[in-house]
């Protein structure tokens, strides 16, 4: 766990960001010279549709407490991809369920390019929600 500058711990996230669309909407917050808090990371993915269901759950597993998914949407250069990562992530979604993971621990999200300040709402909410849940296991 990360640990804020007061010294308590913070609860680690992971964003899957599509580098065709959330990954510069995340650079843009750079740009911007905005801050987001230290316990995240940006893994920037072509596609996330290619991660299988048990990436997620080991993820959870190894310690992550909070997992966001941010992809084009419906502007998803690969035809079908969106629609088949939301079915993806609803088998997650009872996978989560069954292992009693609460679900609101995954979250799928579109982020244009230039989304800074929904990138950033997308970041703090997500933040404030694990600090509360705490880990995951």
């Amino acid at each position: 766990m990360a640990t804020n500058g007061n010294g308590a711990k913070e609860e680690k996230i992971l964003i899957l960001a599509t580098e065709s669309c959330a990954y510069p909407g995340a650079d843009s917050v750079g740009q911007a010279h905005s801050t987001y808090p230290a316990n995240i990371y940006i893994l920037r993915v072509r596609a996330p549709v290619l991660f299988p269901e048990q990436f997620y759950i080991d993820c959870f597993k190894k310690g992550i407490s909070g997992i966001i998914v941010m992809s084009c949407g419906e502007e998803c250069p690969y035809d079908g991809a969106y629609k088949a990562l939301a079915k993806r992530l609803d088998r997650v979604y009872k996978i989560m369920r069954a292992q009693e993971l609460d679900i609101r621990r995954l979250r799928l999200t579109a982020i244009c390019t230039v989304c800074n300040r929904a990138f950033l709402n997308e970041v703090n909410q997500m933040n404030d929600l694990v600090q509360e849940l705490g880990p995951p296991v």
